[in-house]
């Protein structure tokens, strides 16, 4: 198998225009060969994806969620035209992602978007699981934990719950396959009752 180098990882993504990540897995899964690397990205519409990723998306839809009257989501997805917004399988694909964010509780939608101060903790929490071990050990284990912690509070990177074997991202590519315009993940709020509201602290009972 050809070793998959950061040029030749480049070279697939200026060709598709894909992540890349994605990239990098086509070429694994292509063996390193350039031209099935980017068969594979089209086979999963990954490459058309990432084509349309620069093209305005000015329309959409808000959609809610309520869940049992105990957990609720608003939450916004855009898409280019009136059209797809009012397109059924968007909008399944709206509330499929609803339901993902009232199941799996997500706390950001994207790495981009975690606060540096909260991956400073959780580097530190992992680094201190594995004290005493060699740096290069300690770093590797460190950078596995945070991906692993990625994929469990950022929207974007967390299994489906429909279907464990891809991402929601994975997901949103797929829907840009099939419809043919660009779907942008815009914003997210999740409610749940009786849940600790951040910087509020629980009033103490009156004395009586």
């Amino acid at each position: 198998m050809s070793t998959i180098t950061a040029e030749l990882v480049q070279q697939l993504r200026e060709k598709t225009s894909a992540g890349m990540m994605d990239c990098k897995k086509a070429l694994v899964e292509a063996k390193g060969d350039l031209a099935a690397a980017e068969v594979v990205l089209r086979k999963k519409g990954i490459a058309s994806a990432g084509k349309k990723a620069s093209r305005a998306t000015k329309e959409g839809v808000i959609a809610s969620y309520i869940h049992f009257d105990k957990v609720g989501v608003l939450l916004e997805i855009n898409c280019e035209t009136d059209f797809v917004a009012r397109n059924e399988k968007f909008r399944a694909f709206v509330k499929d992602v609803a339901l993902q964010i009232a199941a799996a509780n997500p706390l950001y939608l994207s790495r981009e978007e975690v606060p540096a101060a909260v991956l400073n903790t959780e580097k530190e929490i992992a680094a201190a699981q594995v004290k005493g071990k060699p740096a290069q050990i300690v770093e590797k284990i460190v950078t596995g934990k945070l991906e692993k912690y990625y994929g469990t509070v950022c929207l974007l990177e967390q299994a489906f719950v429909k279907d464990d074997k891809m991402t929601i991202e994975d997901l949103r590519k797929s829907k840009v396959a099939e419809l043919g315009e660009n779907i942008v993940i815009r914003r997210f709020v999740r409610f749940a009752v009786g849940e600790t509201v951040p910087g509020q602290e629980a009033e103490a009972p009156a004395a009586e």
